[in-house]
């Protein structure tokens, strides 16, 4: 197999954890501002039924093509021809969402921080530093994460805890005003944040304790909505109605912390939560990405092309948008149907196909890494 190392499937929650709440600490809160004003802390809640769903499909799917990767089994499943097409069209979206993820962290460290640094060198050091992780392979970022995840939530929560005496809970109020609706439209950009559990269709097959994942997997969505819904309502009772002003109102929530003119301005505290929380969340797609570009190429190791990948990503990444204005409005419209057709209706269509090829069709021989079937082998 081209990676020999092995996480549990806490680990697999564990990294997949930091992967979605990032991000989406950042720009949720203000995202669904504009579509649910008040409600915005309830849509995470209907997002995560996408989440719930994706890990139940991809759990599912492997579990009729066991020990197989999402690359691997889609083969198994559409034919030879038509899976690697598929293939190479994940290849394309991962190569475009890394440089995504990649850009988001530049914009955000220079808006924030550095604003005097050049955005080339601010993701370019982030890319090395992750290209040492992923060569390490995939048992050395579950391990990485299982060391930082419980500071960057310890750290979280420090900062919710100090902005308590600050909020106003009638900024709350009231609850569905104007009805379902606003959330549920809210719920729609929110779901594209849950759809990166697609990647697990990549880790399954390396875990350690396979029976316990379906659980662990469920219990990561949980967590991350929890995460979620936590920080929209810490945003909306510190900023009441500007919160959807701001393009991050976490930030701001850190800066705004006044303890007894003691403890104040933790926005470097936040800055090392959010920077903690991007390394993993970039090292594991980038892992991912390195992964599906082997097993399509049929290559013996991934090793050998992370830094190749990495330079190509650098270079998209600072291609991809003209500025943070442009990336925001592209994660919140145009790439909602992009995201969700590639990671989440697909899965599901592919689930359908192989379960009806199951009960009515002839089964499918199972196709080996080079892509030919067993019996092809005998001859």
């Amino acid at each position: 197999m081209i990676e020999k190392g092995r996480i549990s499937s806490f680990q697999m929650a564990i990294v997949m954890y930091p992967t979605i709440i990032s991000t989406s600490l950042l720009s949720v809160p203000s995202i669904t501002a504009k579509y649910a004003d008040k409600d915005l802390w309830i849509a995470p809640i209907w997002a995560s039924l996408v989440g719930y769903l994706l890990v139940y499909v991809l759990f599912r799917l492997h579990k009729l093509y066991p020990g197989q990767t999402f690359m691997e089994y889609s083969v198994s499943i559409l034919g030879i021809t038509m899976g690697k097409l598929l293939g190479f069209i994940y290849i394309v979206f991962y190569f475009i969402n890394v440089g995504i993820m990649i850009r988001e962290y530049g914009e955000f460290i220079m808006d924030a921080f550095l604003r005097q640094t050049p955005i080339i060198v601010v993701m370019s050091s982030m890319v090395i530093v992750c290209a040492f992780a992923v060569r390490s392979g995939l048992e050395v970022l579950g391990r990485v994460a299982q060391f930082f995840v419980p500071i960057v939530v310890i750290l979280l929560f420090l900062i919710f805890s100090l902005a308590m005496p600050d909020l106003d809970a009638k900024n709350m109020l009231p609850i569905f005003e104007h009805g379902i609706t606003p959330s549920l439209k809210a719920a729609v950009p929110t779901q594209t944040w849950y759809s990166e559990f697609f990647d697990l269709g990549l880790l399954i097959p390396f875990l350690s304790d396979r029976e316990k994942g379906l659980k662990w997997g469920m219990i990561s969505v949980l967590a991350v909505m929890i995460s979620m819904v936590l920080c929209g309502i810490i945003s909306l009772l510190l900023l009441g109605d500007i919160v959807g002003s701001f393009s991050y109102p976490v930030m701001l929530a850190a800066r705004y912390i006044s303890l007894a003119d003691f403890l104040e301005h933790l926005e470097a505290t936040a800055m090392a939560v959010w920077v903690l929380a991007m390394f993993i969340k970039i090292s594991l797609v980038y892992y991912v990405l390195v992964l599906m570009v082997s097993q399509w190429f049929q290559l013996p190791g991934y090793r050998s092309i992370v830094f190749t990948v990495g330079y190509m990503l650098v270079v998209y990444s600072k291609w991809v948008a003209s500025s943070r204005e442009v990336l925001n409005h592209m994660l919140s419209t145009s790439l909602v149907f992009f995201y969700t057709t590639i990671q989440v209706v697909i899965p599901v269509l592919l689930l359908m196909i192989a379960l009806v090829r199951k009960k009515w069709g002839k089964p499918k021989e199972p196709v080996n890494r080079l892509g030919s079937t067993a019996a092809s082998e005998k001859n």
